[in-house]
């Protein structure tokens, strides 16, 4: 006798998920398991399903012997060792639009929260006073709402302030021109173009290294005097001690937080200014979003363990094993041509090109282009990547996706290439697989051949080729104790302009990149961090 599945739900979803899963499988429902208790169990069972509280890691996935899917019933996968997950082939889903509507509306409510002073009202009232002369709001109705971040949550609250009667501009480098005419918002080519007009800015990015702290000092500075501001996305964005500072200036008249640097928060120098509204993370926490979470990640389980598709699976792409055998080296390439894209090109993306040259081109390679999308958008959207919600993060933003296939490749076996294009100009990335160990390589840069292996740490200087600029490059890095891995050159003729290609072995602080760009008199030297 086949013994049955077994799926814990050790955090609460809703009764009709339950009933879901045991329509198919042997269900546990254990809430107030400790996790030494679950560390004794987990064995035992095929699939869990969690949300925020419980801490999947190396530790645990050790033990769980038996587990094919993890489910998490909500957006964030902080809590989930994704590596130590996909090394044992256990597949990781989540809900990834379940709490868009609770977010953005929480966000509204936040904000006329903070215009109308609504909580310090109630607390005034309910204290016994009568005080209607000190409680003198604002309108929204004509003012600028700044946006900074249009995905999902983001647009919601775009068109929900329209609604409103605002005005609203926005900040988003990976949303194309297009998008922005069909929302009918303007847009701020720059974050200091939206400071420039608003007069709320609420935030909807993704935490990553490059959105800590984005909202510091110098940005407080920059934004109209008495701006108010709402942060529902993560509170490691704004530098808490810098808003303290801007709210006891006035230069920042009011925030609305919903989130904090560390969590749970219960004392911080927020909580004593009055003109701070807080709640204590409840973007998510309406009985539509908790249900609608329950419910998708139960179907998404039921599909892992009866082998049916997982549209949410944010760490397997599905494929045959032969086509995965053929295609498997090639998806670091392409996750990691994806990221050098973006993270090079500086103009607008209308279109962008995908060609496979030589023998990859025999296969299906819509999922290299998938593993392209989601190193293009991974770390610079709001939400969680994976290899089924990149494409539909592409179309949202306005991205045409061209696919094209060749059997001819002049100089590789097999090659791919990118190409950004819009209606002013055209750049393009292009790498290859190389060896036994099949290494990932860049090739070509914006039509530079270059030949370099990607690195966590990697520099980029475009400049007319004469003699002397590469020690003037090296000099500056040794200057500054900065190891050179490896560098690469560049250039499509003899006195053109050349391409210098740097690994590194530590990161080039911006004053250091300053200073190349002084001594060169160039303006095109970038370091990025793949």
């Amino acid at each position: 006798m086949i013994e049955a599945l077994k799926v814990l739900v050790k955090e609460e979803i809703s009764a009709k998920a339950i009933a879901l899963l045991k329509e198919h499988f042997e269900v546990q429902v254990m809430v107030d398991l400790s996790r030494d208790a679950l560390k004794e169990i987990i064995s035992q069972y095929d699939g869990l399903i969690i949300r925020s509280e419980t801490r999947v890691d190396e530790e645990l996935l050790e033990r769980a012997t038996r587990l094919k899917v993890i489910g998490r019933a909500g957006v964030g996968l902080d809590n989930i060792d994704l590596e130590a997950a996909t090394k044992r082939g256990i597949i990781v889903t989540n809900a990834p639009q379940s709490n868009v509507v609770s977010a953005a509306e929480h966000a509204i409510a936040l904000l006329m929260s903070l215009c109308r002073y609504v909580p310090q009202a109630n607390a005034s009232l309910k204290g016994g006073a009568w005080e209607r002369s000190k409680f003198k709001g604002i309108e929204v109705q004509g003012k600028y709402l700044g946006i900074a971040g249009l995905g999902r949550v983001g647009t919601l609250v775009a068109q929900k302030a329209s609604g409103l009667g605002m005005k609203v501009i926005a900040h988003d480098p990976y949303v194309s021109e297009e998008r922005f005419h069909q929302l009918g918002i303007s847009r701020a080519r720059e974050l200091k173009d939206l400071f420039e007009v608003s007069d709320f800015i609420t935030i909807h990015l993704p935490k990553t290294k490059d959105t800590y702290h984005m909202f510091g000092r110098q940005e407080f500075q920059a934004m109209k005097r008495g701006v108010l501001l709402i942060n529902v996305a993560r509170g490691s964005i704004v530098d808490t001690e810098a808003l303290v500072e801007a709210l006891e200036s006035g230069q920042v008249g009011g925030a609305a937080l919903d989130v904090f640097e560390e969590e749970p928060c219960t004392d911080s120098p927020l909580f004593k200014s009055p003109q701070v509204v807080v709640t204590p993370h409840l973007g998510a926490s309406t009985i539509e979003a908790q249900d609608k979470a329950g419910v998708v990640i139960a179907e998404q389980v039921r599909a892992a363990l009866l082998g049916e598709p997982v549209t949410n699976a944010v760490n397997v792409p599905a494929a045959s094993p032969e086509v995965m055998e053929v295609l498997s080296p090639f998806f670091p390439l392409a996750e990691k041509l994806g990221g050098l894209m973006v993270r090079l090109y500086s103009g607008r993306l209308n279109t962008l090109g995908v060609e496979y040259s030589g023998q990859v081109a025999e296969y299906d390679t819509r999922l290299l282009t998938l593993a392209i999308l989601k190193g293009m958008f991974d770390k610079f959207v709001e939400e969680h990547v994976n290899y089924v919600n990149a494409p539909l993060i592409a179309k949202e933003r306005g991205i045409e996706v061209r696919e094209s296939k060749t059997r001819f490749s002049r100089d590789y076996v097999n090659l791919i290439t990118l190409k950004a294009e819009n209606a002013e100009t055209e750049f393009s990335v292009s790498g290859t697989v190389l060896g036994k160990r099949n290494v990932p390589r860049f090739v070509s840069i914006d039509k530079f051949m270059i030949d370099m292996v990607p690195s966590k740490y990697m520099a980029f200087f475009r400049y007319k080729d004469v003699p002397g600029r590469i020690g003037i490059i090296g000099t500056i890095l040794g200057r500054n104790n900065i190891n050179i891995a490896n560098m690469q050159v560049g250039r499509k003729k003899i006195e053109g302009d050349a391409m210098t290609a740097i690994n590194t072995d530590s990161p080039i602080p911006e004053e250091v990149m300053e200073e190349i760009r002084q001594q060169l008199g160039i303006e095109e030297a970038r370091f990025r961090e793949l």
